[in-house]
């Protein structure tokens, strides 16, 4: 009687990002994932123990896969630019990742990696030692959340994405100018969230370096 084959931390991981590019945090478990390799979930707790500690582990790879053959250069606002666009480009590929990683964070070697780089780049600024901490997680909430929003927005079909721009021009076009008079006004050039994205992530992060940079003594 042959028994049921032995999967690996890295294959588990392989098919749990899998089902979690057409899933979210809530639906996913690890019953599914079970079930998705033939095996029974007591299998899968050997390797890990709950359902978190699984998916900071596939949130993890995604940070190994984005600082993967990364080589700094540059200033340090250029250094955490190019880090930032690594991070985005990887969760773009797996939007539904980045909530994961923005709600759970991760303690593998791809967050340490990307702790790294920030710190060594916020020390390159000439910022005193003891503001770095503070800095390092004001950087990395803000790119948390700009990642985790960009990919929100990128799980959306063209169907949905044409669907919300359609309500957005009816609710800010139609706006009454008694009530909503700034809306209004600005009507015709506010933008709706998903439009231009990526000027939009670079603005409001070379904004926030911008800020560190003047209180530099």
């Amino acid at each position: 009687m042959t028994g049921r084959r032995r999967w690996s931390t890295e294959e588990i991981l392989d098919v749990a990002a899998e089902l979690l590019r057409t899933s979210d945090a809530e639906s996913f478990s690890v019953r599914k994932l079970a079930a998705a390799l033939g095996t029974d979930s007591s299998s899968l707790y050997r390797h890990f123990r709950n359902k978190t500690e699984l998916l900071r582990a596939v949130a993890d790879r995604i940070l190994l896969a984005a600082v993967e053959g990364h080589r700094p250069e540059g200033d340090w606002k250029q250094r955490i630019t190019a880090l930032a666009l690594r991070l985005r480009e990887a969760f773009g590929r797996h939007p539904q990742l980045a909530t994961i990683w923005g709600r759970y964070a991760s303690s593998g070697t791809g967050s340490r990696l990307v702790m790294e780089e920030v710190l060594q780049a916020l020390r390159a600024s000439g910022l005193p030692d003891e503001e770095i901490p503070a800095r390092y997680h004001r950087v990395v909430v803000l790119l948390a959340a700009l990642i985790s929003a960009d990919a929100g927005i990128g799980t959306l079909t063209p169907e949905e994405y044409e669907q919300g721009v359609e309500l957005f021009r009816v609710a800010v076009l139609g706006a009454d100018p008694d009530r909503f008079p700034a809306l209004a006004h600005f009507a015709r050039e506010v933008r709706p969230l998903g439009a231009d994205r990526g000027a939009a992530f670079e603005d409001i992060l070379a904004a926030h370096l911008a800020h560190i940079e003047a209180g530099i003594g």
